[in-house]
């Protein structure tokens, strides 16, 4: 069929197969803001420059430390968690009782400070990341060759998607967590720290960020810039899948990097809006998102 519109199969699969890679981005990402925001009622417009830092620190650790990649899949989301930390402590924690206008606009104001700094020390020319030995090569799919390391990205976000999804919505630790969100006083009077529960969730909300740019570093030149673009998109995915919504937010992100592959196959000069498109029509049609619920 479509051999018959002009198309070979081979050229549509291999796009497909790129959305995948892409929506694995999306998936990790737009899971980190819907978790903050879901749990915390928090819009981390900072999102997208800790996805930079996270790729920052995994190049750091390899050029000033010797720690490779392993290490530092594990290292740079502690890290980078840690800092998320200390900025909710420190500064969002004093938002929470207020609009969400104003926490969207401190972590915008956040975001180009981080994006600032780097820039400043790094410049705007991307640094290499070598990938990891251990999944240099690839296969030949017939259609496509498909590199080992981007195969890897597909598992390791699916991974991640679904043990955040299931500790977040199947454990008694989840279910403490989003009790604290709909009636903190209630939950702390049976003896639960909720302000350590907050703190705790922003943090792993924005590891999340942090382990995405450790995948994306040996793909992608660690740039100041690598964030500010991504992170609209995964703002539409999440306004998409519906703001706060956990499964929302990881099944939206994969279907709309296929769909963006799609794009790039029959309207190439639609691809970059094609989730735009979509998020204007979702909001038309159910403003909560497809898998949010109406207040």
């Amino acid at each position: 069929m479509f051999e018959l519109l002009g198309i070979p199969p081979q050229v549509l699969l291999g796009q497909l197969l790129l959305g995948l890679i892409n929506g694995s981005f999306y998936a990790v990402l737009s899971l980190g803001l819907a978790v903050i925001f879901g749990l915390l009622n928090i819009i981390n417009f900072a999102h997208g420059a800790l996805y930079m830092m996270g790729a920052f620190v995994a190049w750091m650790l390899l050029n000033y430390f010797g720690i490779g990649y392993w290490w530092a899949l594990i290292l740079a989301p502690v890290i980078v968690g840690g800092f998320g930390i200390v900025l909710e402590r420190t500064i969002l924690s004093r938002l929470y009782k207020l609009d969400h206008l104003y926490g969207l606009l401190l972590t915008f104001g956040l975001a180009l400070i981080i994006q600032g700094l780097f820039r400043n020390y790094y410049g705007i020319s991307g640094l290499p990341y070598q990938i990891p030995a251990e999944l240099a090569g690839g296969y030949n799919l017939g259609f496509m060759y498909l590199p080992n390391y981007r195969a890897w990205v597909v598992i390791a976000s699916a991974a991640v998607c679904f043990g955040a999804w299931f500790l977040i919505e199947k454990t008694r630790l989840g279910a403490y967590l989003r009790a604290a969100t709909e009636n903190p006083t209630l939950v702390g009077a049976f003896g639960i720290n909720v302000p350590l529960m907050v703190m705790l969730t922003y943090g792993a909300g924005v590891a999340l960020a942090g382990f995405a740019g450790v995948l994306a570093a040996p793909i992608y030149s660690v740039n100041p810039n690598m964030g500010a673009d991504l992170i609209i998109v995964v703002f539409a995915v999440v306004v998409i899948g519906g703001m706060g919504s956990i499964l929302g937010a990881i099944l939206t992100g994969y279907v709309l990097g296929l769909v963006e592959g799609l794009a790039r196959v029959f309207f190439p000069e639609g691809s970059a809006v094609v989730i735009f498109v979509i998020m204007a029509i979702v909001l038309l049609v159910k403003p909560e998102g497809l898998f949010g619920r109406a207040n």
